[in-house]
């Protein structure tokens, strides 16, 4: 990540107190009742404390988020346990009513056989899997519905548009009235506990500025193309109803997050941008990357700020069901510190490598399958990135269950016992055999109204 991302407005340190007050409250909830009232106080909480976070030091602003963040992360009992519920019945804990579908999706399966999906559209917070799980968006919110696709003031953003929507310090789950292309002028920078919700609608954010989740929890982007995103900044741009600040050069990526927790990025369309396509640094966690397309890039996905950056090491990621296709170059993902659970993804190209990593991260690849390209010195899965091996070789990295195809292989490292997993893993793995069926709709799916998506 370039250094300019380092550089905190006071509009995003504002922001803590939103992701501190949350961290408690979220990781605990696990069935699908509506937590309006838990909401509420939240708010309430978050305004009676905003005057005296003013007055705070950066550095107790930063310490604050470090300390609530562990507690987003999960307990390796509390993830066997879990684990070990999804596989016996993953429907049950939602108490949907309602039969499965038979893609072997447990996302898809939990809402697309509903028919009448666009009058039901926040049960899809109840569908989340994986370290993101928790995340609940916008769902004890009301509906906004962008009708304006224009972002012509970052600072002063009219009713209707994205940016006044995603600025917004209540709950919102958002929709669009139409079709539409977002061209961004500045950064979008997303308050807390919002859901992007592209159903129904075509809808692409591209040739501008991209998404900045920062400092912020409880986040869902379903559903939308992202492309072309180029770097922007040295700007004012607006955070808040009540608040905006100068932003320096931001990177240019699709998705940037920062800080942040209890993310969920699913059914989108990745592709063309300037830096990374999804970006998790500076202490993020609890996150699931799921169901999206990533196609024509070069560095994919980057999680984990630096081999320096120690807070990195709570970080836990989900990349399930997603696939890599055409033009793909690396980093998919490349990760420092922290526990991945790679799991059911099709990686259909790419010309470096698909997995690196460097600081010791721990990374559970499962039930993958991994199409080699043609280049003979391309086919190794995995890179240790500027790390001799008498240093890796301890690392936790192992391969199980997956489909090596056309010359593909997984060098594994570490002592190779389950208990080192326990942190790296989320759900239950499906068989590779069944990756083409799972991965089949990855990206923003055709969905109309009174018929099943």
């Amino acid at each position: 990540m370039a250094a300019s991302k380092t550089a905190i407005t006071m509009c995003s340190v504002l922001l803590v107190l939103l992701f501190v007050a949350t961290m408690a409250i979220v990781r605990t909830s696990n069935d699908s009742a509506p937590r309006t009232e838990e909401t509420e106080k939240l708010q309430r909480k978050i305004k009676d404390k905003m005057q005296s976070l003013e007055n705070s030091t950066m550095a107790n602003r930063m310490d604050a988020v470090t300390n609530l963040n562990k507690h987003a992360v999960a307990d390796p009992e509390e993830v066997v346990s879990m684990v070990h519920m999804m596989i016996q019945n993953s429907t049950q804990r939602r108490k949907l009513g309602y039969f499965s579908c038979g893609t072997g999706n447990p996302i898809d399966d939990c809402w697309r056989c509903d028919s009448n999906w666009r009058k039901n559209r926040k049960r899809l917070a109840d569908c989340g899997i994986g370290f993101g799980r928790n995340a609940v968006g916008g769902r004890n919110g009301r509906l906004y519905v962008v009708t304006d696709h224009s972002d012509d003031d970052p600072v002063n953003p009219k009713p209707g548009t994205l940016r006044h929507a995603a600025i917004q310090e209540e709950p919102l789950w958002i929709v669009f009235k139409r079709d539409m292309s977002i061209e961004l002028k500045q950064e979008l920078i997303m308050n807390s506990f919002k859901t992007i919700d592209g159903r129904g609608s075509n809808v692409h954010i591209a040739n501008g500025a991209c998404i900045t989740i920062q400092y912020v929890t409880n986040i869902i982007i379903h559903g939308i193309h992202i492309h072309d995103c180029k770097p922007t900044g040295n700007a004012m741009v607006r955070s808040s109803p009540s608040h905006y600040g100068w932003r320096t050069m931001a990177d240019g990526d699709s998705i940037s997050i920062f800080g942040s927790s209890h993310i969920w990025i699913d059914h989108n369309s990745l592709s063309h941008c300037a830096d990374g396509l999804v970006d998790a640094v500076m202490g993020s966690t609890a996150i699931t990357i799921s169901n999206n397309h990533f196609a024509h890039h070069n560095e994919v996905m980057l999680l984990g700020h630096s081999d320096s950056y120690d807070l990195d090491k709570q970080m836990q990621v989900t990349i399930a069901f997603n696939h890599f296709g055409a033009g793909l170059i690396q980093r998919m993902p490349r990760c420092r510190h922290g526990y991945f659970h790679v799991v059911n993804n099709d990686y259909t190209h790419w010309e470096m490598y698909a997995i690196g990593g460097s600081a010791n991260p721990t990374i559970n690849s499962q039930g993958n399958r991994y199409l080699a390209p043609a280049n003979r010195f391309a086919k190794e899965v995995t890179k240790r990135v500027e790390t001799a091996e008498r240093d890796w070789k301890g690392w936790n990295w192992r391969s199980e269950g997956d489909m090596m195809l056309n010359g593909a292989y997984f060098t594994p490292s570490g002592a190779g016992a389950s208990a080192n997993y326990a942190r790296a893993s989320s759900l239950g793995a499906k068989s590779s055999t069944m990756v083409g069926t799972i991965t089949a709709d990855a990206g923003p799916l055709s969905c109309r109204r009174g018929s099943l998506c």
